[in-house]
């Protein structure tokens, strides 16, 4: 039996838009669910677990299927939050296409315009659809008015709404019988085709399949954006938008032959406390079966890349129906007990890789019981595979366990998982900046081996350190001959220099920084692994003392939008609070102001802004490139013994 095209689209939103429910919707009316969900009740399909049932927000990706017009669609319902941002975009990256929602009331969003910015950055074909016809306060003209100034100009309506913003709220889509949409889609199409421009110059109109395959094509491309208007809880208009889903967006493709290629997206723990993880895999070529043998790869947060592997012992297909996963589609994977969120089947690199903003804040987390630590500590570890980013770092003394975050939201949801799902009550501490380190210069050490001394190491390591460019990271070099030591020697040193730049000089992890090994030598057969991982941290951190640090903190770029009269009480704000202004332009109701402000200070203005703006202010920010941190700077207590400190490390290690 042949298997349907597959279509893998992702449902975006501001928080409350309706994304869920449209969610369920969808799903009702293609028959892949017998009964709806509710958000209110708790019982939707794709929050499954308690924290988003008792918060009634999406804040881990899930996976859904239906099939409309022998279309087979996986969809992925995402978080709305903003706290939320790399979790949105490790879903944007197994997408095909994306539904965004707004609604008819609220209108354009903040946060819709940064999810719109990701998906046209992206290049995602991208439909839009307008929600809550229905509810009190609706508009037709002010929300696609307020579309083409904030989101995109380059939008097509769909549809009209009839008797819109009462209950009885009525669809009614535009048909290509009618002459004036005709002519309306192929001036929008003229924008980028000399072709149907030429025809309206001339005064004539292409035909309807032409339109039709031109606004196919356009769409797929991102250069057009269907516009459709409905209700997810009247199910007004839902019709036409699962039309509009088989007709505009375009399906997934992927060779058959060769080796598979996929990518993993998100992570499960068995509820039954067994610990089996399952991933959620989308293979984008090659094909996967039930007890095939596999191999992940993932790029580890210091640059280094890792592998492992396992046979797949369990593979639900997105959709049923078939036991083999092709390109295109998305299964629930088990059997890889190692697997994390970013895990890729196949090479790394035969791919774009997904670069996310690292976290800007970080807490302290202990059990309120101290007999709980040990739950504790590997709760965080499980929550870990499902967001990498949060980078768990153990505290010495038993003082508790650093997490890295994005907002403040991101700490209750897992404070809240922590208890409903792991049953450990945990206390989160205020959360701080995270900031960064940059060597200021150039510095160099070398320790040789020294037979004289009980504390030496058989391991000989040179190594200079220097600033690199913004952005590399951490780059390592060799001066010394290729094969001079044995690789697994040579592999411990470029470890160890990643793992120990974690922690530079204040106690923030270095980057931007190019290390070069420029000795080595060992003595056979006594010499370990060991002795090169021990050694590398006193003589790398000697080598950082000499080259000096600076400390930079994190920072975000901002668009604020605020009424004529309060842009006085706004700019006073952002200066108060360390914002630094770019340009203030005039915007459609008032002025646009654009410029970088600490990240440590983007919880403070939005809740002030409010006040200052009567409420009518739109804030969005995201992260930026960081600055250098002004005054004396802020030490970070280290995890382990201080290579800097001789004697003290090498007590923790019983050389002394």
């Amino acid at each position: 039996m042949r298997t349907p095209p597959t279509l893998n689209i992702g449902i975006l939103a501001h928080v409350d838009a309706g994304k869920t429910s449209l969610t369920e919707r969808l799903l009702f009316d293609t028959g892949a669910i017998g009964r709806l969900g509710s958000v209110d009740a708790g019982t939707t399909r794709t929050d499954t677990g308690a924290v988003e049932r008792r918060r009634g927000i999406t804040v881990r990706t899930a996976v859904a299927s239906f099939t409309t017009g022998g279309l087979r669609v996986n969809l992925i319902d995402t978080p709305g939050h903003g706290d939320f941002t790399a979790e949105v975009e490790r879903a944007l990256g197994v997408l095909d296409a994306a539904v965004l929602v707004l609604s008819a009331v609220e209108g354009v969003q903040a946060r819709t315009r940064v999810l719109m910015k990701t998906l046209r950055r992206l290049g995602l074909p991208t439909m839009v659809f307008v929600n809550k016809t229905d509810r009190t306060g609706a508009r037709e003209d002010a929300t696609l008015a307020a579309i083409r100034a904030r989101l995109t100009p380059r939008v097509l309506p769909m549809a009209t709404v009839r008797d819109i913003g009462t209950p009885d709220a009525r669809t009614v889509p535009h048909s290509f019988d009618d002459p004036a949409f005709r002519e309306r889609v192929a001036e929008a199409l003229a924008e980028d085709d000399d072709g149907v421009l030429a025809e309206l110059v001339d005064g004539r109109v292409p035909d309807a399949d032409r339109l039709r395959a031109g606004l196919a094509g356009h769409t797929a491309r991102g250069l057009l954006h269907p516009v459709y208007f409905g209700s997810a809880l009247s199910g007004q208009g839902i019709d036409h938008l699962l039309d509009g889903v088989a007709r505009w967006l375009p399906p997934a493709r992927g060779e058959l032959s060769g080796e598979p290629r996929g990518t993993v997206f998100a992570v499960e723990r068995a509820a039954s406390g067994s610990g089996e993880k399952t991933a959620y895999l989308r293979l984008f070529s090659g094909t996967l079966d039930r007890r095939d043998r596999v191999t992940l790869h993932r790029r580890e947060p210091d640059g280094t890349l890792a592998e492992h592997g396992g046979r797949v012992t369990g593979l639900d297909v997105a959709g049923g129906g078939h036991h083999r996963l092709t390109p295109g589609g998305i299964a629930a994977v088990r059997g890889l007990p190692a697997v994390r969120v970013g895990d890729r089947l196949g090479p790394v690199g035969d791919r774009p890789e997904a670069v996310f903003a690292p976290p800007t804040l970080e807490s302290v987390v202990r059990p309120s019981r101290p007999a709980d630590a040990s739950r504790l500590h590997a709760a965080l570890a499980a929550l870990a595979d499902q967001d990498p980013l949060i980078a768990t770092r153990p505290l010495p003394d038993g003082a508790g366990t650093s997490v890295l975050l994005y907002g403040e939201v991101q700490k209750e949801v897992l404070a809240a998982t922590l208890a409903e799902e792991f049953g450990v009550e945990a206390v989160f501490e205020e959360s701080r900046p995270v900031f960064r380190e940059r060597p200021a210069g150039t510095g160099a050490a070398y320790e040789g081996i020294d037979r004289r001394t009980t504390a030496a190491f058989w391991a000989t390591v040179g190594l200079r350190v220097e600033p690199g460019t913004p952005g590399s990271g951490t780059v390592y070099r060799r001066e010394t001959e290729l094969g001079a030591l044995p690789l697994g020697f040579d592999r411990a040193i470029e470890e160890t220099v990643r793992r120990t730049l974690q922690q530079g000089l204040y106690g923030w992890p270095v980057t931007d920084i190019v290390v070069t090994l420029t000795h080595s030598g060992y003595a056979s057969p006594v010499s370990t692994g060991t002795d090169f991982r021990r050694l590398t941290p006193l003589v790398l951190m000697r080598a950082l003392a000499e080259a000096g640090t600076a400390v930079y903190e994190p920072c975000h770029a901002y668009e604020l939008e605020v009424p004529a009269d309060a842009l006085s009480a706004a700019t006073g704000l952002l200066a108060g609070q360390g914002a630094t202004v770019g340009d203030t332009v005039p915007a459609t109701a008032g002025w646009l102001i654009r410029g970088v402000i600490p990240a440590r200070r983007v919880a403070a203005v939005e809740r002030r802004l409010p006040g200052a703006a009567r409420g009518e202010a739109v804030w969005w920010s995201a992260p930026t490139t960081d600055r250098p941190l002004s005054g004396t700077p802020q030490v970070r207590e280290r995890s382990g013994a201080d290579p800097l400190n001789r004697a003290e490390y090498l007590r923790s290690l019983g050389r002394a």
